[in-house]
Order: structure tokens, then sequence, then C-alpha cells
């Protein structure tokens, strides 16, 4: 296949990555950035990275829209008195001496290619939630990060929050006992996008490039902007968007590493009459054997759960159980609730009448405090600068499990029956069809190897 002079000095740079050494950036060195996206998400690492100089400068910003590189441009003028340099090709940004770190905001669907493509090139990771677009990239991504070296941080900033490590902790100690159900929630009101014909591409949009690993479609609205997150090319519905933030949540409270033995997903896409693909009602239930973990997705209108506090038409938190009580965890603290009955069991229990007096008291409660992402891209730097990837609160191998466990119920979903999980390989025990959705069939030259 004929490549581009851009494409063969990015082969030839990254080929060489494997045998160079990167200078380490001394401890009051500041981090030259450059951003990948510039959406909605993208301005927001703008406005993060301007508000933690000294130690980041944004150096270079890269779209594929120009329009999004102009209002970007001008934002960080604004915010900084300065312009930084700009980039439509990400690979073009990546072989700058002038940027150490790139921060990639792009839609779901090019998340790991943009990272894998970053690491190969020398340069550390910061990668919005979630980690991949499917599980064969899960996998991908870490390995990449591990073969050069790379600081890779997801953007699962719930790492980095006080009051969600505390809790974590806190469950941990066995504050609630043995813990035998992780519930995870996101109830978030959405509404239909409707039907948006195919028509020609913006001026300059590169819309082959915005596809990337994607097959070419016809552009439309509803395939561009925000609302991509409801195909299954470029996004993973509501359960791979704010859902996969409660996933880790789930995984890091109920503290157990490997696979599922089971997953099975119910659900569908009810009322809507519209263009979107992924499910607006989505259940999903993961079985270890001795505990579970259950994730429950809702677009539509929606009453609190247990506890969880009515306040709005959103909530999204995590509910965890175990034999001596209960936590409520979401964005605005946590609160544990402990059983008064007496820790009995069986015919002790029944003979104690504990059930009929068993209450159910505030133990104790947090209150959240501060801004979630600040202080999660605060820490990115701080490992970029001391070249110890465990320093890292949502390490890719962190992100990239709590988006291979939001893939798992899309794909149960999408073929429509339970599935047996081989607890070595990771792979579906008697599913072809499932398999195939492990990975999906990238379009050249966008293609994650399998040989990083």
């Amino acid at each position: 296949m004929h490549q581009s002079p851009s494409r063969r000095r990015f082969v030839q740079a990254t080929a060489a990555v494997a045998t160079a050494r990167f200078p380490i950036l001394g401890a009051n060195e500041r981090v030259q950035i450059g951003i990948v996206g510039l959406g909605g998400r993208g301005a927001n690492h703008v406005d993060y990275y301007a508000e933690l100089d000294p130690m980041a400068r944004i150096t270079a910003l890269c779209d594929v829209n120009q329009a999004a590189r102009e209002r970007a441009t001008a934002q960080v003028r604004k915010l900084k008195g300065y312009a930084p340099k700009e980039y439509s090709d990400m690979r073009a940004m990546y072989e700058s001496k002038e940027v150490d770190a790139v921060s990639i905001a792009t839609p779901n669907h090019w998340h790991t290619l943009a990272a894998i493509w970053a690491c190969q090139a020398g340069k550390d990771v910061y990668v919005e939630k979630p980690a991949s677009h499917n599980i064969f990239e899960s996998h991908k991504l870490v390995e990449a990060a591990r073969k050069y070296k790379r600081m890779v941080q997801v953007g699962s900033q719930s790492r980095s929050i006080a009051h969600k490590v505390r809790a974590i902790q806190l469950l941990n100690e066995g504050v609630i006992g043995q813990i035998y159900h992780a519930r995870a929630l996101c109830f978030r009101r959405r509404f239909s996008i409707g039907h948006t014909p195919e028509e020609p591409v913006p001026p300059g949009l590169d819309w082959s490039a915005f596809l990337g690993p994607a097959q070419m479609r016809p552009y439309s609205k509803n395939r561009f902007a925000y609302n991509w997150h409801w195909f299954w090319d470029t996004g993973n519905g509501d359960i791979g968007n704010q859902g996969v933030h409660e996933m880790d949540i789930a995984l890091w409270g109920l503290g157990r590493g490997g696979w599922p033995l089971t997953v099975q997903s119910t659900g569908g896409k009810f009322i809507w009459q519209d263009d979107q693909e992924t499910p607006n009602t989505q259940q999903a239930l993961f079985n270890f054997g001795d505990c579970q973990i259950t994730f429950e997705v809702r677009n539509l209108p929606t009453p609190p759960e247990g506890l969880a506090p009515l306040r709005g038409p959103n909530y999204v938190g995590n509910i965890f159980f175990g034999h001596a009580g209960y936590m409520v965890l979401d964005q605005a603290g946590f609160a544990v609730y402990k059983s008064s009955a007496p820790n009995l069991s069986g015919e002790a229990a029944r003979g104690a009448g504990a059930g009929r007096a068993e209450r159910y008291e505030k133990a104790m409660e947090e209150k959240a405090d501060g801004a979630p992402t600040v202080p999660h891209m605060r820490n990115f730097l701080d490992a970029v600068r001391s070249r110890d990837h465990t320093k890292l609160t949502a390490e890719s191998e962190i992100g990239a499990r709590a988006a291979s466990f939001c893939h798992l119920a899309n794909i149960a979903y999408r073929v429509g029956r339970t599935l047996r999980v081989d607890q070595s390989s990771g792979r579906f025990l008697g599913d072809s069809e499932a398999n195939s959705l492990l990975t999906r069939d990238y379009r050249a030259p966008y293609i994650v190897p399998a040989q990083v």
C-alpha cells in the first residue's frame, strides 16, 4: 500500500523507539502536552491543563475538524496568551519534539489506536475512558504501555477522588463485612436523537479520518459530534460512556481479579424511534461464583434506588452489599449502613428472630470535596516526571479492565444469551458469534496491530 511521506516518517520514527532512550524530565520541568480530539471533552482538557500550569504547557492541538482546532486555539490564547501549533493528523503531532505527552479525548473507537501510536512514538499518554472500543484493544493498550515503558493514565478519575479512595479502603478493611454484591447504577436521563439524513461532509472535516478504524459510512449529523456514542461502530452505549466509571468502582470495591464465570445482559431501546443502535435500558449480571456485580443503565425517567437520594433526573453511583451492612457511594460522598442484628446464621438466626429485630443504622458518612479531574491529571503529570507507572491511580491495566467488563455486557446483550467465560483467556466457551465481537473489522490503515 502506498504511504504518504508523513506516514513513512511516522513509521520510521516508531520503528526506532524500541531501542531509543527517552530523556527523563526533571522534577520541576514543565511537561509539554499535545491534546488530540477537541470536541466537548477535549475543550475540558484544555481548561484542566491550563489550570495545571506551570506543571504542564499545551504546545500542540490536533483534531480532524478545522473548526474544532480553531476553537481550541482561541481557548488556549484566551486562557494562557499564546497559540499552540495545530495538527490535523495525530501522527504528525507525535513526531514533534515539542510534545512530551499526549492527552486523548477522541471518540471511543480511536482511544486505543491513538494511544498505541503515541506509545510507539515515545509519548506518555492520558487517554479518556473507556480505554478501549473492544476487548482485543484492552489487551493491546496494556501491551503497548509495557513494551514502550510509557506512562498511560486512563480517565477513570474516581481513582483520584479522595472520598472514593477512602470508601474503597473501608470496604477492603471489612466495614460491611464480606461483600457478596456490587451494584452499579447509571441512570442518565437522555432523549431521542431522532433521524438525520445522509449529507455532504461539512467543509474542514476529514470524515475518513474521523471514522478511522471504523468502516466507511456516509456522513450524517447523528454519527458526528456527541451522538457517535450511540452507534456500535464508534461508541459503546451508556454502559461504556458514563457507566464505565461505575463499572470501575464496582470492580475496585469488590476486590476481585480475573474474569466472571458467566455474563448476561438484557434490555433494549424502548420508546424512542430514531437512529440510535445502542440500548437506552440495559441490565447486566456478572457471576463470580461466590459474589456478583449487577449493572443497570437507564436513559428514561427513573426513581431513586434504595437509599440513593433523588437529586433530579440523573443518578450514577454504586451500592455495595456485605453480610454486616451496605455502602452507598456516589459523586456526592458515601454512607455506610450497619446491621444491628447479631452475627448469626441458619437455625441460630431463626431462633433469635434476627430478621425481625434487624435495623440498618448509618454508621459513617463522608461528603465529596474538590474537583474530580484536575487531581487525576496532576497524578499523570507526576508519573510522567517520576517514570514510575505504579504511581498512576488509573494505570492502563485498571482502565482496560473496567472497559472490558462493559464490553462483556454489550456482547452478551448483542447475542442475547448468557455467556460462559474461559478463566484463562477471557474468551467465550463454545460461542463463535460472541468471540467474533471481542475485536472488530479494522479499516486500513487504521488498524490496531496484533503485535504492538
